[in-house]
């Protein structure tokens, strides 16, 4: 089978493998499309991601879709043909997190991408069944890789708190600040502001549900923001990106007693906080860790309503073109927004 593999900075070679047969309670599934993370982009442009540097060579792509080809020993219930979402992270199940439903934070979680965990840029992985997710009939397989950057924000939902009419700024629309967007929208958000430096994302922000768009090397979001809201701030501010002070742009804008929610991650494995205003405010700082019980929920809500979410997908690539797709995201190149590896023929 072709294997993409990252075998330094920048640099992608296609390599053939051997077809990794199911074992016990797994089940092995031809790959048809794998959306492109931020994350991934983070180890093809700077080695790493966070305090996580790149094991070379390395296999990307943690947002999956497929087609069920065998079951191993002890698997029942997906049939060969099946189309499937892959829930790409593998859990413990026997953590104290897992044990109180936390497994978002399983103290043993291995997650497909990371080093030594190869990821789905590749034509076929085994995988556990319980990874497994029947993909809705009336989405396509790259459609279908939207679920789960939507479970990551639909899980950082419920940290945001939001109530029918509160107001929230979010800072980045990449892929993940879009549907932060989207999703904002949907929950009664009364005024939305995006903060994005490129002039493509800001329309698709608008798009979305943004209710102002603001290019940050023009305006100053700060000041834009408090003066919108008569000096009061918005009551939930999210970062999805963690780039050029954005963090501390999200605390400025906030409310007193409001919410920043970082759902972005930052290159940097220090980053530095004005903390007198999150003192004064009394500021809920919350982090967002992936997703946890939420891929279900998001594959419905992309079946209900796929017309406010898969506007973002703008890009369908051929895996041999992995290298130049990742080139383009970097360089925010051709309007694009969110990209899709297509792996296999469905």
């Amino acid at each position: 089978m072709r294997i993409a593999e990252l075998y330094e900075p920048r640099h992608f070679r296609l390599i053939q493998g051997s077809i990794p047969e199911p074992g016990p309670g797994e089940v092995q599934v031809r790959v048809q499309a794998v959306g492109i993370c931020g994350s991934d982009l983070h180890y093809f442009s700077e080695g790493g991601i966070g305090d996580t540097p790149c094991h070379y060579p390395m296999v990307l792509g943690h947002e999956p879709t497929g087609v069920v080809v065998k079951s191993g020993p002890g698997v029942s219930g997906w049939e060969p043909g099946a189309r499937v979402a892959l829930e790409p992270a593998i859990y413990c199940h026997h953590c104290e997190f897992c044990m109180t439903g936390r497994h978002n934070v399983c103290a043993n979680i291995r997650f497909l991408s990371m080093p030594g965990d190869p990821g789905c840029f590749r034509d076929y992985v085994s995988i556990p069944a319980t990874n497994l997710l029947l993909l809705p009939q009336n989405l396509s397989f790259q459609q279908g890789t939207l679920f789960e950057p939507l479970a990551v924000i639909l899980h950082s939902m419920k940290l945001i708190a939001l109530q029918p009419g509160e107001t929230a700024a979010v800072f980045g629309a990449g892929p993940i600040g879009l549907l932060t967007i989207a999703l904002l929208k949907m929950s009664g958000a009364r005024r939305i502001w995006a903060v994005e430096p490129v002039a493509h994302r800001r329309e698709m922000a608008r798009l979305l549900g943004a209710d102002a768009a603001i290019d940050p090397a023009y305006v100053d979001p700060v000041h834009q923001i408090l003066s919108d809201t008569g000096q009061r701030g918005v009551d939930a501010a999210i970062d999805c990106v963690c780039k050029d002070g954005s963090l501390n742009q999200a605390i400025n804008v906030a409310r007193n007693a409001g919410r920043v929610i970082i759902t972005g991650i930052p290159s940097e494995t220090h980053i530095s906080i004005e903390y007198h205003p999150v003192r004064r405010k009394e500021l809920s700082i919350l982090t967002v860790r992936r997703s946890n019980h939420d891929s279900e929920m998001a594959l419905e809500l992309l079946s209900q309503y796929p017309d406010r979410f898969c506007p973002i997908l703008t890009h369908f690539r051929p895996l041999e073109e992995v290298e130049q797709t990742f080139a383009m995201l970097e360089h925010y190149e051709d309007g694009v927004g969110k990209a899709v590896m297509q792996v296999g023929e469905g």
